[in-house]
């Protein structure tokens, strides 16, 4: 089932990574929005494809190591 992405999707994932003092991973990322009662991505997958989708047009890092880990790019 494909999802469409919204400002408020991205927008609850830009905050679990700001929240963050590392990079984190996609099931990492799912599992603090579940821990906030999010359910709305079902799999770290989804989350991976957002995140990468972002990282196209700046302010997302993808850090490719195995797994991959995801930051936010500092605005300064």
């Amino acid at each position: 089932m494909s999802m469409p992405t919204t400002g408020t999707s991205l927008d609850r994932l830009r905050g679990v990574l700001a929240a963050a003092d590392k990079p984190l991973t996609a099931r990492e990322i799912l599992e603090e929005l579940e821990a906030r009662g999010d359910t709305e991505f079902e799999s770290p997958h989804r989350i991976a494809t957002v995140l990468g989708r972002q990282a196209q047009h700046g302010e997302i890092t993808v850090i490719p190591q195995r797994p991959y880990r995801y930051t936010i790019d500092d605005p300064n």
